[in-house]
């Protein structure tokens, strides 16, 4: 069920484009929602399979945008190399947080929003590689290949689209593979783990490495694609709330689920809330999530499976 999911939701995305890529408001609205989907799945990995939540991923959007940018503009590495080397820069960032496992619940959570500030603070003070404050501008955008102009924003949106589906079908391999049940069984009682062998630290530091991968990635994707970059944006609140929120939204125990609230949550936001309250829009959205948590905490996407099948 979940892979139909999967496919009629990318199928979804894939139409988008026909319908409005003349639209260039729009389309930079869902490639937006695109990259908050993307973290949304990183979080949801982390949190659902590992059973850690975080509130620092934005330290690993930062950080994978700053990587990619700054090898792409000083050491001419191509962009598409660059997406990669992104991922890799917020996974060995990750390292330095790997002490903070041993903590749990609130603890881990806060712990790595502290990281998060860290990695915010470097990146304004080091100026003399990330330009500071004053951040980093002229990124190379996505190059032409085959004829194909990916620099436009529907261009862009299929280079987005192909990294998340490719981390959704991640997601899927991994969650069924042998190291994704021990993974739940950990989540459901990490000392009965312990008790049978299960290695729980280094479970979860993979899992913290793939998840810090995956959002410095898209980090990188739209470092790329507004090619400008400042320590306030990069490492910004908005990559910690609006994946939680589109996550929790749309069923963070499902792989299709972050990827369908990202686009409720934000395009609903953008094009109905914000043109009907321009200030406060935000308030709309906070009490549509509480009723969402109040009358289907698990989701939207389990909520239309529930009446589909009643």
């Amino acid at each position: 069920m979940n892979r139909i999911a999967i496919a009629a939701l990318l199928g979804a995305y894939v139409l988008v484009p026909l319908l409005l890529g003349s639209n260039n408001y729009v389309m930079s609205l869902i490639v937006a929602a695109l990259v908050i989907g993307g973290v949304a799945l990183a979080w949801a990995l982390l949190g659902n399979l590992g059973g850690m939540v975080s509130f620092g991923h934005s330290a690993f959007v930062g950080v994978g945008a700053y990587t990619s940018a700054l090898l792409t503009l000083k050491a001419g590495l191509p962009v598409l190399a660059g997406l990669l080397a992104g991922g890799i820069g917020a996974a060995v960032a990750a390292l330095a947080m790997l002490p903070v496992l041993r903590l749990r619940g609130p603890y881990f959570a806060l712990a790595i929003l502290a990281y998060a500030h860290i990695f915010k603070i470097l990146a304004t003070e080091w100026s003399t590689v990330t330009g500071g404050a004053g951040g980093v501008s002229n990124i190379p955008s996505f190059p032409v290949l085959a004829g194909v102009d990916f620099g436009t924003k529907t261009g862009a949106y299929f280079i987005g689209l192909t990294i998340v589906t490719l981390f959704a079908f991640a997601y899927q391999r991994i969650r069924a593979s042998h190291y994704g049940i021990a993974l739940r069984a950990m989540h459901g009682s990490e000392d009965a783990t312990r008790v049978v062998g299960v290695n729980s630290t280094l479970l979860k530091a993979a899992m913290l490495l793939v998840s810090a991968f995956m959002a410095g990635v898209m980090g990188a994707f739209n470092a790329h694609y507004i090619n400008f970059l400042e320590p306030d944006y990069a490492f910004a609140g908005l990559w910690v709330t609006l994946p939680i929120v589109a996550a929790i939204f749309g069923g963070y125990r499902t792989i299709a689920g972050p990827l369908l609230g990202a686009m409720v949550v934000y395009l609903v936001d953008q094009l109905v809330f914000k043109s009907l309250i321009p200030t406060g829009h935000q308030l709309v959205l906070g009490a549509l999530l509480v009723a969402m948590i109040i009358f289907s905490p698990r989701g939207l996407l389990p909520l239309l499976r529930g009446k589909k099948h009643a």
